[in-house]
């Protein structure tokens, strides 16, 4: 019987449509609780959907079948390398437990599907380390099985798809740049293009969906499959207190407000700091640019309420309260912004270098995003220059500047990249100081000659070179700077997920300024405190906490039950 305080009753009430929303939705429904998921969008995928969606689960079978087998041992020994003291070891061992049966549990009953890579290292060298098998990569789904639901799920950036809104596989992308260059290359680009034209006469976008996409739409197509309600434009607008605890919460649905009663939990899944501008004041360093990399809707919602109504504690004693990425940004003629993350593609290739306005060169550009950003932040940059020269351009391209220097002439008028005949001129086009930075590309051409960065040790790390270019003979990491024009482009640090957030056990249970439990609230996903301390070990250590938490949350409480 339904409490007559409450409109609704279920046994799990999750916030958050996300990678941990879902997967905790999920999760519930396969153990028999009745589950009401809620989000304040009118899409699913939160961030994971215009992610690569790359999942870091160490010890799983996947990497077995993949021939590469890893461990969860392993893993532990290169955590502890990576963390140190940090704190947060009981979280890592819940962590480190329960991934691989999470993933097993997940494949079993529900659409979800992995592989695992045979070559995706871990971020850092280090002992335990691995090259492949614990970075799961989602497989492709066919997004007309979702029917009218295909529209719920969030696309991914822009920038990231082809031909306005054809998603394109890394393996991909060499095939559609040069399409008459082979009959490999012609048969690819045929197959893809002919597919999404097809696409095109029902959908908005292409329904071959990959990466952070996929996974997305396969968790939805499964909560789908089993029934799941799902209240969409539906935000959290406050948790309800009794006895010390969490009985529910407030929602606010487009037929005003519900409160639901949760017999077992509520999980907070909302996305983390994201937009929140007092968050932000708070955790991240004054570098970061004041916008996110995470859906608009993410505003600390969570975090908020957990840490106002209930006494929840706010961690904010991570490494870094943030994950960075450094991003390009493009301001177009119709007034719209488009914003470009510097992965792989190029910041890891031979002949680039970054520089801060002194001219000089200040972090291995070839390391992850997130530490090439942690670099800016030690040398107080909340800006700096990657520089190339026209050979750089015309082989990898630069940014938004596709390979074989596509778009570059259009991008150059739009102010988006500069471009000068020699390197005094390009140092005083973009202000920065021209003889630190003469004396910078004269040493950076020397460590090429040579094959060793004796500045930042480009190059040297497993990560390094599978990154940088397999052509190049010695270091792959690096290369000359030589070949007039000269180009920079300007990239700042954004943040791609938090690391701050709520104090959670090893249960995802959130726990309050004493450290004790608060009965009946449990979050995962980014607004749970990074496990990992602010470091980012691998390919996917967000996405993989945030499932194998909500995995773990929900299988608790189910078997509490």
């Amino acid at each position: 019987m339904t409490d007559r305080t409450f409109d609704e009753e279920v046994d799990l009430l999750v916030i958050g449509a996300g990678a941990g929303g879902m997967t905790a939705a999920l999760t519930g429904a396969i153990h028999g609780l009745s589950v009401l998921l809620c989000e304040k969008t009118a899409m699913v995928g939160g961030t994971t959907s215009t992610s690569g969606g790359t999942t870091w689960v160490p010890g799983t079978d996947l990497s077995l079948k993949a021939g590469v087998p890893d461990s969860a041992e392993d893993a532990a020994t290169f955590l502890r390398h990576v963390v140190g003291n940090r704190g947060g070891d009981e979280q890592r061992r819940a962590f480190l437990d329960s991934g691989a049966e999470a993933i097993a549990e997940l494949e079993r009953h529900s659409e979800i599907r992995f592989a695992a890579a045979v070559a995706h290292p871990d971020y850092l060298d280090g002992p335990g380390a691995a090259f492949g098998g614990r970075a799961l990569g989602p497989v492709e789904f066919d997004g007309r099985r979702l029917g009218a639901d295909f529209d719920r799920v969030r696309p991914p950036r822009d920038v990231f798809m082809g031909l306005g809104g054809m998603m394109v596989g890394r393996a991909e992308i060499g095939a559609l740049l040069n399409p008459l260059s082979s009959r490999t290359n012609l048969q690819t680009t045929l197959k893809l293009v002919l597919r999404y034209a097809r696409d095109r006469l029902r959908h908005r976008r292409g329904t071959r969906l990959l990466m952070g996409n996929a996974l997305v739409a396969r968790l939805f197509f499964s909560l789908r499959q089993r029934g799941v309600p799902i209240w969409f434009d539906s935000p959290l607008s406050d948790l309800i207190r009794t006895d010390g605890g969490v009985a529910g919460a407030v929602i606010q649905t487009p037929q005003g407000p519900r409160r639901v009663r949760a017999r077992k939990g509520v999980v907070l899944a909302t996305g983390g700091i994201g937009w929140n501008k007092n968050l932000r004041a708070r955790l991240f360093p004054a570098q970061i640019a004041p916008f996110s990399q995470a859906p608009e809707g993410n505003t600390g919602d969570g975090i908020s309420l957990a840490v106002a109504r209930t006494g929840a504690a706010l961690d904010d004693g991570c490494d870094s309260a943030g994950l960075w990425m450094p991003c390009s940004v493009l301001k177009r003629p119709d007034g719209s912004t488009a914003v470009w993350p510097h992965i792989i593609l190029d910041r890891a290739k031979p002949g680039l270098i970054a520089v801060g306005p002194d001219g000089r060169r200040f972090v291995n550009e070839s390391d992850s995003y997130h530490d090439f950003c942690m670099g800016m932040i030690r040398a107080g940059l909340s800006e700096a220059w990657l520089v190339v020269d026209d050979a750089f351009v015309r082989r990898y391209g630069l940014g938004l500047v596709l390979p074989g220097g596509r778009g570059l002439r259009r991008l150059l008028r739009q102010g988006y990249l500069h471009s000068a005949p020699s390197l005094d001129d390009l140092a005083r086009r973009i202000g920065i100081d021209p003889a630190g930075f003469a004396a910078t590309v004269e040493e950076a051409n020397g460590f090429a000659e040579r094959g060793t960065d004796a500045a930042f040790g480009r190059g040297s790390s497993v990560m390094n070179r599978f990154n940088g270019d397999p052509d190049r003979p010695g270091n792959p990491c690096l290369g000359p700077i030589r070949q007039a024009p000269f180009y920079a482009l300007r990239v700042v640090p954004v943040d791609l997920a938090g690391s701050g957030g709520l104090r959670c056990d090893g249960n995802g249970q959130v726990l309050d300024g004493a450290g004790q439990p608060i009965a009946g609230l449990y979050a995962c996903g980014n607004d749970a405190a990074s496990i990992f301390r602010g470091t980012y070990p691998g390919p996917g250590t967000t996405i993989g906490p945030a499932m194998v938490f909500g995995w773990r949350i929900a299988k608790g409480l189910a078997q509490a039950a």
